[in-house]
């Protein structure tokens, strides 16, 4: 008889001895229960089920992991062998049918807790991988989440942590039928999870109980409260090795945009994503803009790598493949995943647009056919070599900085722009709000966008300069002023990219984000044949749906103040309705235009330094048009 039926007869004969017993339904759904239980209001019932040697340590994690679960705000309870003897299971002994009634009670006891919503934690020797089963299959016939971890630890550690005495009086022949002496342990074939505890902590195997959880979404993975944020570099004392495979592998070339989003996700700035999108990760992406896994973990915009026909044909079935970008390696990629890039579906889902005019579109509708994912091995960092390598901090080196500059509010702007002293305007008073709320050192991370923009936008070093300058002249504090470079391309996607924008700066430390009028915009293809006001996007939209957007609770978005340059103080301040023939609106348009001409902007209207670098930009390019 298979292990199966052998399972499902024991469970027949133990389970129901009652006749005339007729199962009730409850009328409280677990999504019902969920709206109550914990924090993102989420159901989070599941058994973990530790198995080991007597004193493998599988209570102490056990109960570590209970206090830490319970500090979060998410119920939990552990069960140990002890205290389920001296209480319902006191009328069992240790013979082998006792030890399984043992364990059949505790599951069932198990199951209870996990339908109603906790974290079950079952500290059991449980030597029988048959009972472990049982277990399992009691949880899986109502559809609950069942996790067998294995506290691996040696038996002589064991015993040299016996502060029972158990093992020496088992030897002694004091007690018969004692696991690991003269009764055998039967080790799990196939465990969720292996903790060996030897040279670890409680609280690092803790952690990686944690780390399965979320990994299985029965907790939400906090990206803002870890102390560091998880990159994918290759550690140093693996990289010769990792090299040496890396010469050894099919290879894949990468675009410029491409390696752009490998920095990206290299660095951090895409957690938790492990490496390129798989297709459940993009599905998640574009119908939901969210990674489900651990939670609701907002990711608005798809991170893919493209391949065409050619190399899906030659890669597809390997096992890792190299990738490079002009003959260099930059990454392995792990386990890769084919499927077909809907590039229509994908634009319209990303930017309510399949026009080819539009910038980042044109980029998708030109690109492979096939889209392939899978975690990445990232063998050095991007370095550009292009004299701003000093401005591109990753998130962990923008944390430090913050922890260095004592910051206890950090407020990030982005920006692809010139900054004029409207935008100064909007900076330093977001400062004098979180003064006035209490904050002794906030912290302005001005953030400008540094991959790839369309050809009409102002080059990165020119923007850089001008943002020095800026800082130069004391318009911005410079003591309390961090100037970094983001690395993400701009795709121009409005509400549905500006996400994408505020998640990464949380990833970065950012407690606030202001966002600004139309952020992440772009005109019309059509012009005004296609929108009312010639825009793609309601310039508004941005700032309303980041303060709805899910998986953004930590970062309080602060909304753009409309400024516009004051003609009675000649200067920048911000707009008064009651006065509007006071203000003169600027637009990027006209400051482009003025540039262009060798003209001035009005006193006031930005920095002299910083207008002479933007001036003499605009004046280059006159040059270059003449010839």
């Amino acid at each position: 008889m298979s292990m199966t039926s052998d399972i499902y007869k024991k469970q027949k004969t133990c389970m129901q001895v009652a006749t005339n017993v007729v199962e009730q339904k409850h009328h409280v759904s677990r999504a019902k229960r969920a709206q109550i239980l914990g924090p993102l209001r989420k159901f989070h019932g599941c058994t973990v089920w530790f198995t080991g040697l007597s004193g493998a340590g599988k209570t102490s994690i056990a109960f570590e992991l209970e206090a830490y679960l319970v500090s979060l705000g998410i119920p939990a309870y552990g069960l140990d062998g002890d205290n389920m003897r001296t209480g319902l299971n006191k009328d069992l002994g240790f013979a082998k049918k006792d030890r399984e009634e043992n364990i059949r009670r505790v599951a069932e006891v198990a199951k209870l807790f996990a339908d109603a919503g906790q974290v079950c934690l079952c500290s059991f020797v449980s030597p029988f991988a048959e009972d472990r089963e049982v277990a399992r299959q009691i949880h899986r016939e109502n559809n609950l989440p069942f996790f067998e971890v294995f506290v691996d630890t040696p038996i002589s550690v064991c015993e040299s942590r016996d502060t029972k005495g158990l093992y020496q009086k088992a030897r002694k022949g004091l007690i018969k039928g004692f696991t690991g002496v003269d009764q055998p342990y039967e080790k799990p074939e196939n465990p969720d999870l292996v903790i060996k505890t030897v040279d670890s902590t409680v609280e690092e195997s803790m952690m990686q109980v944690v780390e399965m959880l979320q990994e299985n979404g029965i907790i939400s993975i906090d990206i803002r409260a870890e102390e560091t944020v998880k990159e994918l570099f290759v550690p140093n004392d693996m990289i010769d090795n990792m090299r040496a495979e890396a010469a050894t592998l099919p290879g894949l070339n990468l675009s410029l945009l491409e390696l752009q989003w490998l920095q990206v996700l290299s660095e951090g700035w895409a957690t938790p994503l492990r490496g390129f999108m798989r297709e459940d990760q993009f599905l998640q992406t574009q119908h939901f803009n969210c990674l489900l896994n651990g939670g609701c973990i907002n990711q608005s915009i798809p991170i893919v790598l493209t391949a065409s026909d050619y190399d899906k044909q030659r890669l597809d079935g390997c096992s890792s493949v190299a990738l490079y970008y002009n003959g260099k390696c930059y990454a392995i990629l792990r386990k890769p995943e084919f499927y077909y890039h809907r590039k229509e579906e994908r634009a319209a889902r990303q930017f309510g647009t399949t026009n080819k005019n539009h910038p980042y579109v044109k980029m998708i509708l030109e690109s492979g056919n096939w889209l392939v994912g899978g975690d990445l091995n990232v063998l050095e960092r991007v370095r550009w070599g292009d004299g701003l390598d000093q401005y591109r901090y990753t998130p962990n080196e923008l944390r430090a900085k913050f922890k260095q500059m004592e910051a206890d509010a950090v407020f990030a702007f982005q920006l692809r722009n010139p900054i004029h002293n409207g935008h100064a305007l909007l900076m330093t008073d977001t400062k004098k709000q979180l003064q006035e709320r209490g904050y002794k050192r906030p912290v302005l991370l001005l953030h400008p966008l540094g991959g790839w923009t369309k050809d009409d936008d102002v080059p990165l070093p020119i923007r850089i300069r001008q943002h020095q300058a800026v800082m130069d002249e004391g318009v911005l504090d410079v003591n309390s002023t961090v100037l970094a470079i983001f690395p993400s391309p701009m795709m121009y996607a409005g509400p549905t990219e500006v996400q994408w924008h505020a998640k990464a700066r949380m990833i970065a430390g950012a407690d606030f984000y202001i966002v600004g009028r139309d952020p992440a915009g772009v005109p019309h293809p059509l012009g005004k044949d296609g929108s009312p006001d010639g825009n793609m996007y309601d310039v508004t939209h941005g700032a309303r749906v980041l303060k709805m957007a899910p998986g953004l609770a930590t970062l309080e978005i602060i909304p753009f103040r409309v400024a516009a340059y004051d003609k009675k103080i000649k200067g920048m301040s911000f707009f008064d309705p009651s006065r509007t023939d006071d203000f003169d609106f600027i637009s990027g348009t006209r400051m482009r235009t003025l540039a262009r001409n060798g003209q001035f902007p009005p006193d006031g209207f930005m920095v002299p330094k910083a207008w002479e670098i933007l001036a003499g930009y605009y004046h280059s390019l006159n040059k270059k048009e003449q010839y």
